[in-house]
């Protein structure tokens, strides 16, 4: 098995550990005495609702929310499309569909919410006083400001009307079990599209405070929302949430050690550096780079041949207007500041079948991407400098598309490194 082989079967891996097939049903709850509602949001979230109509022994209703072409067939649970990663008409139609759903309801019932990366913007229900555009406008500016993904969702949770546990105080005094997919770093609940039933210890004034952090025009609604403290969300040791529990059913972990087996099956010692990686994605890139190489060359840390695992969810600082994800940038950066290195190959996709806005999940790096790229006339320094990652790799032929893959653990980077080379080489 070549090196692109085996890191393709890793990721495939990786993202079959994920799916809701495989990791839902045992999570599920007994049924009620009365009602079964099901909502939610995020990339998986169809493909959720749709495990759950197959297990799930009594009757049932509800609505879910996903991204545009993430859309599969059920049967007594609607599914609704809608914009990712800036929120649409669409999204918003849902969330108030969503809130209205759960009024109503009494301590017999059993509220079943299906909860995964990409609900930010899948339910985005602006807070009195704000609009659509509003939040489009901030989701548009935090998205390029480089700020962190946790970062992002404290301001998206303080300008919220269903975010910040709001959407779980609404199910009270309803039984309600958040069913989770986590794509964040940590897998803290919050942070999984912006913690729409979970308690939110965060506040206005750090949500003010990251605004100022990254320099982003702040509307004029939205300021003096989170100035007067009217935007404060739902806290811990609210007594609405009290009926409220959150099972996390799959996590990027599991994911790299999914990878990690199919690694070692083949007889290559397999690494996992850490689930919660984060930074600017070239900066991992020079970094995982600079890992690479000692390995390489001295042995260090790790013997070679071997295979280096990460996830998490770095970010971009938008700079030039190429086209391009997290993932082809860490791997661009890989590659340059690797310049070539015999023996050394990786792959950087996300899981959930989308890296940036386009319907590619990341590239293959190969030890001669760089000589390739020039014969085609491509700098690859420039082409990092423009943050054209995907112009880059769909050049060489190297990127990875493989459609809607139905969840969403996040990124996942696996970076193979072969024989020892000798001591003399850079």
């Amino acid at each position: 098995m070549s090196p692109e082989e085996l890191l393709q079967k890793m990721f495939a891996a990786a993202v079959d550990a994920a799916q809701p097939r495989h990791c839902l049903p045992a999570h599920l709850p007994p049924a009620p005495a009365g009602r079964t509602l099901v909502i939610g949001a995020g990339k998986a979230s169809a493909e959720m609702a749709r495990v759950v109509e197959q297990h799930w022994p009594g009757p049932l209703s509800g609505l879910v929310v996903t991204r545009y072409g993430y859309k599969v067939p059920c049967e007594r649970i609607e599914i609704i499309e809608a914009a990712h990663p800036v929120p649409d008409q669409a999204g918003l139609e849902a969330a108030r569909r969503i809130l209205a759903l759960v009024q109503g309801l009494n301590a017999d019932d059993l509220v079943i919410c299906l909860i995964s990366g990409g609900g930010s913007s899948l339910l985005p229900l602006p807070a009195d006083g704000l609009s659509l555009a509003d939040k489009q406008a901030l989701n548009r500016d935090l998205l390029k400001s480089g700020a962190t993904i946790s970062e992002m969702n404290c301001v998206r949770r303080h300008l919220s009307a269903i975010k910040g546990g709001r959407l779980a105080a609404a199910c009270f005094p309803a039984r309600l079990v958040t069913l989770a997919i986590s794509d964040v770093p940590g897998d803290d609940p919050i942070n999984i599209a912006s913690g729409p039933t979970c308690a939110d210890p965060t506040t206005c004034a750090d949500a003010l405070a990251i605004l100022r952090r990254y320099a982003i025009d702040v509307p004029p609604p939205a300021r003096a929302l989170l100035e007067s403290g009217a935007g404060e969300s739902i806290k811990p040791g609210d007594a609405r949430l009290a009926n409220s529990e959150t099972r996390m059913i799959a996590t990027p972990q599991m994911a790299l050690e999914a990878a990690a087996a199919v690694a070692r099956e083949a007889g290559v010692p397999a690494h996992i550096l850490g689930d919660s990686i984060e930074g600017e994605a070239r900066e991992v890139g020079t970094v995982m780079a600079g890992i690479a190489r000692q390995v390489a060359r001295f042995g260090q840390p790790f013997e070679a041949p071997c295979v280096l695992l990460s996830g998490g969810e770095t970010t971009v600082t938008i700079r030039g207007d190429g086209r391009g994800g997290r993932n082809v940038e860490f791997l661009l950066a890989l590659g340059v500041a690797l310049d070539g290195h015999a023996g050394i190959h990786a792959i950087a996709c996300d899981t959930d079948g989308v890296d940036g806005q386009e319907e590619i999940a990341g590239a293959l790096l190969a030890p001669d991407s760089l000589e390739r790229a020039w014969a085609h006339g491509i700098r690859p320094r420039d082409s990092l400098a423009n943050n054209d990652g995907h112009g880059f790799f769909q050049a060489l032929g190297d990127s990875v598309i493989c459609g809607p893959t139905l969840t969403n653990v996040n990124d996942f980077r696996a970076v193979y490194v072969g024989a020892v080379a000798s001591a003399s080489q850079g």
